[in-house]
């Protein structure tokens, strides 16, 4: 740009371009006087004619007084209004900008208020919550307890003297002649998975149950009445003192008796005559509820016992017969504990006399011997003694003894 210059009459103010103070306020207010608008060749145009895109931002006045002035002053005042246009622009220029930044000001304060309410918001929600939770909470509901087992037993009574004979003879002559020696008599069921326990849940069950069978019925200090610590092992902890009862103080009223946790023979009286004990039966795997699985056993035990007079010779043996029947319940707690809760068993055995106690350990008839007592016991049922504690016989089938030689 050339450089402003002073109007034709002079500036209003009386200082001259270059003089000193004429360049202290670069952005002091321009003034132009009547003459300067006379001689002026150009000419803005208004906003309405702006508005057709076609017309340029300015026009030639064809009025404008130009007589008598230097070209050069012309051209100056030329580029004087053009500098005049363009510092107007920077100046609205400068307005929007100012403006936005304000806005954005108010924005930003807009969304730090928004946050700051969100934030209270939050936190009343979660004083409320613990509020509550320290006055009403939540009380989980306990763990069922393991119901007791019931037990139902009875004695097979012969019609005559018990056969006698050696035990591999006895075996091959009675209904236990295919039936496998020991642990391998209790066989497994295939495992398959039922609607909510897995096929490792479901074979876990059923070799806890197999575990307990060959414990309580197969072992020989159980038997012998030794020890009943590995059946104790293998039940859900609530039912230990319904068993240590059943053990120690045995009775005959439905709940504790021996027979229904585990087979044991009168020490004082007899003896496994062979090791070998003969086993058949199944399991049955069913699911009771979304938690609980249930097992059934039903299983036939053959023993070959003697007397504990050590002058028995060999062909004193003679066979006993055990059928189990036992109702195993597990929940999630049990399979994972390798336990089980016994739900009810129930026992038959025999040869035995009718009036034989079997609330504790079974007194077998032995080899040669007939029962005293065919019948059970008169049952007064107006005597105050549970039902439960009825004692139970039946006649023993002669089919289920060893056919005579």
């Amino acid at each position: 740009m050339a450089g402003s210059v002073d109007p034709p009459d002079g500036t209003p103010d009386g200082t001259p371009e270059g003089f000193p103070g004429r360049g202290e306020d670069e952005y002091r207010p321009v003034v132009f006087d009547e003459s300067f608008v006379r001689a002026a060749r150009l000419q803005e145009r208004s906003a309405r004619e702006r508005m057709d895109d076609d017309a340029p931002a300015v026009r030639s006045r064809p009025d404008a007084d130009h007589d008598g002035l230097d070209p050069a002053l012309d051209r100056d005042a030329e580029y004087e209004y053009a500098y005049d246009l363009d510092r107007r622009h920077h100046w609205r220029t400068t307005r929007r900008r100012v403006r936005g930044r304000r806005r954005g000001h108010g924005h930003t304060a807009g969304t730090r208020v928004g946050a700051l309410i969100l934030v209270l918001l939050v936190a009343t929600v979660f004083a409320a919550a613990i509020h509550l939770g320290s006055r009403y909470p939540y009380q989980p509901s306990p763990d069922p307890s393991a119901e007791p087992l019931r037990i139902t037993l009875v004695a097979l009574t012969p019609t005559g003297p018990v056969p006698g004979g050696r035990p591999g003879d006895l075996y091959a002559r009675s209904p236990a002649a295919q039936y496998r020696p020991g642990a391998a008599g209790v066989a497994l069921p295939p495992a398959r998975r039922t609607a909510h326990f897995s096929e490792g849940q479901v074979m876990t069950a059923l070799t806890t149950a197999k575990d307990f069978l060959v414990r309580s019925s197969l072992d020989p200090d159980v038997l012998a009445g030794t020890t009943a610590r590995p059946v104790r092992l293998l039940l859900d902890p609530d039912q230990h003192p319904q068993f240590d009862r059943s053990v120690d103080s045995p009775a005959a009223d439905g709940s504790h008796a021996t027979g229904g946790w585990l087979v044991r023979f009168d020490p004082a009286r007899v003896a496994l005559a062979d090791p070998g004990v003969r086993v058949r039966g199944t399991l049955r795997v069913t699911e009771a509820s979304v938690d609980t699985l249930e097992i059934t056993s039903d299983h036939t035990f053959a023993y070959a016992l003697r007397p504990v007079d050590p002058g028995t010779g060999p062909d004193g043996a003679s066979l006993f017969t055990v059928r189990r029947e036992l109702r195993f319940r597990f929940d999630r707690d049990d399979l994972r504990m390798h336990r089980a809760e016994l739900v009810t068993s129930h026992l038959q055995a025999g040869p035995m006399d009718c009036s034989a106690d079997l609330s504790g350990a079974l007194r077998p008839l032995l080899a040669g011997r007939r029962p005293t007592t065919a019948v059970p016991p008169a049952t007064d049922p107006y005597a105050p003694t549970p039902v439960a504690a009825t004692r139970l016989c039946a006649a023993l089938s002669p089919d289920s003894q060893p056919s005579p030689p």
